[in-house]
């Protein structure tokens, strides 16, 4: 049983959050496209938009369409072919002279093994009868015939397995350009997290040193410190301004681009109307990456993609060697002309024909070698391209366990170093109001207080990323049911095995982010 082929039709995948946003949509060949939504949006929410109206999602859809159509084309081969013909043909009576007579004289000369010949034969045995014999100038047929292809050394069978190969590798296709846009969806979602609550961090940097530019300029007045420490103040607030900014741009540019893989329009001002709402939680995942590597060899679509290449190639290789092989055709049909032997147009006869025709090319200039030798060339590759996505994926594997284990860590350190900052910063300015510490200490207090923060939330989005990437490249994404013949399973002399997957209920986008 091959896997199906849904038709595209996507449907809403996953909960609503209780503050449903605002939505402006349109609807485009019968598909509600929304384009632009204000509110709060939650990641489910915007997964939701995204296999709904992501272009690379349509895209992929699009080409399951497609090659559905390539199976219809190529089926077409294997059942018979029924044409009407008509034809009308009028000549020159100069065209009708034959043996030196016109075409009303009484002689019509011998057959001089031309086309014409028989019928000039059976002329001349009419004339002998007839005192005269009219060659008609107009001539015209009307033929009903059916053709079907009897044998041809299974390359007919060969191209059907072939595009059904193709409609399935498509489908394939589909499923790890899900699991792609799930991931970065993800992905850019904790950016837009990570960059507004950066945002917060740099606004309460600027509060401290605001607060503390007060402060210097307070005790300056009351003559207990001097001028310095008040320009010190005002050019670390002046310094910490840019970092504001840049934060704020960074989130700005985070927001445009979970838009675009969303499919929604920037906003009549250059920003999206929507509000981002979530953490930067650090759910766990299992930590076992030789398990990792074994769910990702058997759920990855990204290798039963090149498992179906070995087939669809293994097709095509008998696609080639069919050259070497006859071909057979038989056609059958119902003909309606007009006489031969009067030159009123009008006259007609009819009847049935059949036919059987057959090819064999004995020598083709070894352009059938050359075929064969090409689709053995694609088949080895395919193997070898099989192999080294094996290993692709292995490393795609190890590398995201290796990111959520360091990102993890990193977490586990700066939650630490925050702690310690925020000590480090109360005391500093404790010891700045009694007189035994300086400006300097409590700048620089501040300084680490802002980095700790930054790297835990860095760190924080980081996991979140790789855990995205870990989910992607281990097929965990998304969840599927499904009936499928896995090609890997294939053995020479044995019939395909029928491994359970999971499916989607209606269509290969109908999946549930984890």
């Amino acid at each position: 049983m091959r896997c199906p082929i849904f038709k595209p039709a996507i449907l809403a995948l996953f909960a609503a959050s209780s503050l449903q946003p605002t939505v402006s949509a349109e609807t485009v060949a019968g598909r509600r496209i929304e384009k632009s939504i204000a509110g709060d949006l939650s990641l489910d929410r915007a997964l939701e938009i995204a296999l709904k109206q992501n272009p690379d999602i349509l895209r992929a859809l699009q080409d399951i369409e497609r090659t559905k159509g390539q199976v219809i084309e190529v089926r077409a081969q294997a059942l018979p072919r029924a044409a009407v013909t008509a034809t009308y043909n009028q000549l020159d009576p100069n065209l009708l002279q034959i043996g030196g007579q016109g075409s009303q004289g009484n002689n019509f000369g011998a057959g001089d093994g031309s086309a014409n010949s028989d019928l000039i034969n059976a002329l001349n045995g009419l004339n002998r009868n007839r005192s005269q014999i009219v060659l008609n100038d107009k001539s015209w047929r009307v033929a009903f015939e059916a053709r079907q292809i009897i044998y041809a050394g299974g390359r007919v069978a060969a191209s059907i397995k072939v595009a059904h190969l193709t409609a399935d590798s498509t489908y394939w296709t589909l499923r790890d350009t899900v699991d792609r846009i799930v991931a970065r969806i993800r992905t850019q979602f904790v950016n837009v997290l990570r960059t507004r609550a950066l945002i917060q961090v740099q606004e309460e940097s600027i509060q401290l040193l605001s607060n503390q530019l007060k402060d210097q300029q307070n005790r300056f007045d009351a003559g207990t410190v001097p001028r310095f420490n008040v320009l010190r103040a005002e050019v670390a607030l002046s310094n910490a301004r840019p970092e504001l900014i840049r934060a704020r741009n960074n989130n700005l540019i985070a927001q445009l681009e979970l838009a675009r893989s969303l499919g929604l329009d920037p906003g009549p001002d250059g920003k999206p109307a929507f509000h981002c709402v979530g953490s930067l939680d650090v759910p766990s995942r299992p930590s076992d990456v030789q398990e990792a590597l074994r769910i990702a060899k058997e759920r990855r679509p990204f290798l039963k993609v090149q498992r179906q290449s070995i087939l669809l190639e293994a097709e095509q290789l008998k696609v080639a060697v069919a050259g070497y092989l006859p071909q057979v055709e038989a056609s059958g049909g119902y003909e309606f002309r007009n006489s031969r032997l009067t030159d009123d147009i009008e006259s007609s006869i009819d009847g049935w024909f059949v036919g059987l025709s057959g090819r064999w090319d004995i020598f083709d200039g070894l352009a059938t070698y050359g075929r064969t030798k090409q689709a053995q060339a694609r088949l080895k590759a395919a193997k070898v391209g099989y192999d080294d996505s094996v290993l692709q994926v292995e490393l795609e594997v190890q590398q995201a366990h290796a990111l959520l284990q360091q990102a993890r860590e990193t977490i586990q350190s700066q939650q630490k170093a925050v702690e310690q900052a925020l000590e480090s910063l109360r005391l500093a300015n404790e010891r700045l109001s009694a007189g035994a510490g300086t400006q300097l200490d409590v700048l620089d207090a501040r300084v680490a207080l802002t980095q700790a923060r930054t790297t835990e939330l860095q760190a924080r989005a980081d996991y979140n990323s790789a855990l995205a990437e870990f989910d992607r490249v281990t097929a965990t994404t998304t969840l599927y049911e499904e009936l499928f013949n896995d090609p890997l399973s294939r053995k020479r002399g044995t019939p395909t095995a029928k491994t359970t997957q999971q499916k989607p209920a209606s269509t290969p986008a109908n999946s549930k982010s984890r």
